[in-house]
């Protein structure tokens, strides 16, 4: 009798066994519809041997109802998602999911109906129709899609269209990509650039599992040199991936891309529509041939699709903290990157300016190999950096530009050339209080203050996204005029560069902003084009933006990432600020760096200033070596939530009282985690250190799984946490 097991994308129901119909084959990784009591679910043809279940009679055993036109997940995807979830003590489902991202991709007709303005306006205009208008100009979607773009309701633009101010454009979904030219407009590469082109290029003609650290300073054109081995890997017919850590940052590489291999690459992130989702997952099941996915630009997400011919994997700014997953399955797209390399046994390359740790380590054991590029591209010089101590210096009382840097904006602004003030720290002031009774705007679901935006007139929680306006009374006193605002965030900055400089052109640049690809697209457009003198911007900036105007960068707090008990606070900050310094001086003009902190005496403030990397590295990996804290050991936090505060404090007891008692692994806690409440849950954590030599998944599973919880407490478990709240 033939018969299947089956991953169903259901963590709670574990793999289950079907009867295949007779005249139906059937294969390890094709994806498949089976009944489940009355209901139907979307299950992974998987090998029996690899998930092992109770055995069922064949007489029990119900039929596959259907088998999907799509073809089957490859064994080395398949291997992928076995790791990811063994090695983040994850739900094989839940990562399997992953893989299976866009349910529009596995059926459903091939054709779909959207919308857009005709030119025609409407009988009678409304002030929502008027809105939905302007912020649909050059916008084509579905209706749910386009109202969620213009902030409308979807009965507003069923109106329109009733009206012909909206007209239906049948699209056809699966219509083939635009094909990449590997030779269309191939780059002047200098000596240092083209060596590690031709190493890269050999390993993507080699056809094996070879990881790089493509380490360059900023500026020193490491996406124009492993665009080569791009081109190689189009010419043999290979797919090719690149990961980016923000989705802002897509569209000055898109340009990039176009203008060397003549297309845009198909892209891959949250932001796409699902017929877009749908187009581009199916292109690259497919495989480059016949108009499908050649090059994928995507965020981490993009590294668990189904690719029909994989040949190299590109993790641009490897060292981002954002290729970590913050919730569901917290994985780290740099090292699953790695994994999913050697189970395709194709090149990785991990490009940064500002390595992670633990990449330099893998380099120095001989496990990456490191190619440098030691010097900017086209004779440009790296910037001056100099500190500028606020105990000498102090701004004024209210104000936060210390007298060097304003002199330096002010210098710029004559001379034409455009600066930016780097501080991570959105909104306009972390903090409300009263003056008069001294209360604090606090989130209701979190233990964290509301930052005032003070340009939307509202009071936000940037952990939960509780929103509430900007009350003119104390809410707790009733006294008017009493509210103040304390700290400085971007905007407020902002205001700062407008009063002392009213005709400077001010932009800022925050994920607040800079939420889209369009937006992030016109804000490009306006720097290179000069219609910005000051750039007032968070990590959002820090990396990938190339601007030739561009002379100064002030780093308005450079102590802001050092508070607190982040294991990786000092390597953080470091990358933070050689990232942002690193956009300055970017062509011919040279560029200087003004780093305002309060203790310039600090190893990072010191290494940064005088722009010794290597010592700063060499300190900060003997620290991590003394404590066996990564990448010399291991960690992971185990994390339990509830929304019942009593509940939580017991299940971490539990949890804390049945600690395994071993030598090589050490468990502290549990204790109120920092952000003792988020999203209305209350929080406990506990942090396993574990020796490199110690099975410390195997060491969790068994621990955590034994303990019985209430059905309102979660256990989340974080391997190689980056977040410490």
């Amino acid at each position: 009798m033939n018969r299947v097991r089956l991953l169903v994308l259901n963590a709670a129901l574990g793999p289950l066994d079907y009867r295949v119909p007779e005249g139906v084959d059937v294969a390890p990784g094709q994806i498949v519809i089976a009944p489940l009591g009355p209901r139907q679910v979307t299950g992974i043809v998987w090998e029996e041997e690899r998930l092992p279940t109770a055995p069922v009679p064949d007489a029990k055993l119900r039929p596959l109802l259907q088998v999907i036109d799509v073809p089957p997940l490859k064994a080395e995807l398949r291997r992928l998602i076995e790791w990811t979830a063994d090695y983040y003590c994850a739900p094989l489902a839940s990562v399997a999911r992953m893989a299976l991202s866009s349910g529009g991709a596995l059926g459903g007709p091939t054709t779909t109906i959207e919308y857009r303005l005709s030119g025609g306006m409407p009988e009678r205009m409304t002030p929502k129709r008027e809105l939905a208008i302007a912020a649909l100009e050059s916008e084509q979607a579905t209706i749910r899609e386009l109202a969620g773009i213009a902030g409308v309701s979807e009965g507003v633009l069923r109106g329109l269209t009733n009206q012909g101010v909206l007209e239906p454009v049948e699209v056809e979904i699966d219509r083939p990509y635009p094909e990449a030219d590997p030779g269309y407009d191939k780059p002047d590469l200098s000596a240092d650039q083209k060596k590690v082109s031709e190493r890269l290029i050999e390993a993507v003609e080699a056809r094996a599992f070879a990881p790089f650290l493509l380490d360059g300073v900023t500026g020193s054109g490491k996406t124009e040199t492993y665009f080569e081995p791009i081109a190689t890997a189009l010419k043999s017919g290979r797919q090719v991936l690149v990961l980016l850590p923000e989705i802002a940052l897509t569209e000055a590489f898109l340009k990039r891309f176009e203008d060397r291999f003549g297309v845009p690459p198909v892209l891959w992130h949250s932001s796409l529509k699902s017929t877009e989702r749908r187009r581009a997952w199916r292109a690259i099941a497919n495989g480059p041939e016949n108009g499908g996915a050649q090059v994928v630009v995507g965020a981490r997400s993009a590294l668990f699709l189904p690719y029909a011919k994989l040949g190299l994997i590109v993790v641009d700014e490897a060292h981002e903290v954002s290729f970590k997953q913050g919730d569901g399955v917290r994985y780290n797209a740099r090292d699953v990157a790695v994994m999913r390399a050697h189970f395709e046994q194709i090149p990785v390359v991990l490009a940064s300016a500002t390595p992670a740790l633990e990449s330099l380590q893998m380099a120095q054991s001989g496990t990456y190999e490191r190619l440098e590029l030691a010097s900017r591209f086209g004779g440009a010089e790296l910037p001056e950096i100099r500190t500028v101590d606020l105990t000498e210096h102090p701004p004024e009382r209210q104000h936060w530009l210390a007298p060097p840097l304003v002199e330096a904006l002010e210098e710029r602004l004559e001379r034409g050339e455009q600066s930016l003030l780097f501080l991570n720290r959105r909104g306009y002031a972390p903090l409300t209080l009263c003056r008069n009774c001294g209360f604090r705007f606090q989130c209701p679901n979190c233990s964290a203050w509301l930052v005032e935006h003070r340009f939307s007139a509202r009071l936000a929680c940037h952990h939960c996204g509780h929103e509430t306006g900007a009350p003119e009374t104390c809410p707790e006193c009733g006294e008017p005029d009493c509210l103040v605002a304390c700290g400085p965030g971007v905007e407020r900055i902002a205001d700062e560069v407008a009063e002392r400089f009213p005709e400077a052109r001010t932009v800022i640049a925050t994920s607040d902003t800079l939420n889209s690809p369009g937006r992030a697209s016109e804000f490009v457009a306006q720097v290179e084009a000069g219609a910005v003198d000051v750039i007032v911007g968070t990590q959002l900036v820090t990396k990938g933006f190339h601007f030739p105007e561009l002379t100064l960068v002030g780093v308005v707090d450079a102590d802001l990432g050092l508070e607190g008990g982040d294991l990786r606070a000092a390597e953080r900050t470091f990358q933070q600020i050689a990232q942002v310094a690193g956009r300055a001086g970017r062509a011919s003009k040279p560029g200087e760096v003004l780093i305002q902190t309060r203790h310039p005496a600090a190893p990072v403030i010191e290494a940064l200033a005088s722009g010794d990397r290597d010592a700063f590295y060499e300190t900060e990996t003997e620290l991590r070596r003394q404590a066996g804290a990564p990448p010399f050991g291991r960690w992971a936090a185990i994390i339990v939530s509830s929304e019942d505060e009593a509940e939580a404090r017991e299940a971490a007891r539990r949890i804390g009282d049945t600690r395994p008692k071993l030598p090589d692994i050490a468990i502290y806690g549990p204790a109120p985690a920092p952000l003792a409440m988020l999203r209305g849950r209350y929080r406990y954590r506990l942090l396993v250190s574990a020796r490199r030599s110690a099975n410390m998944q195997e060491v969790l599973r068994r621990w955590i799984g034994a303990v019985d919880h209430p059905n309102g407490v979660r256990v989340g478990i974080d391997v190689d946490p980056y977040s410490f709240v």
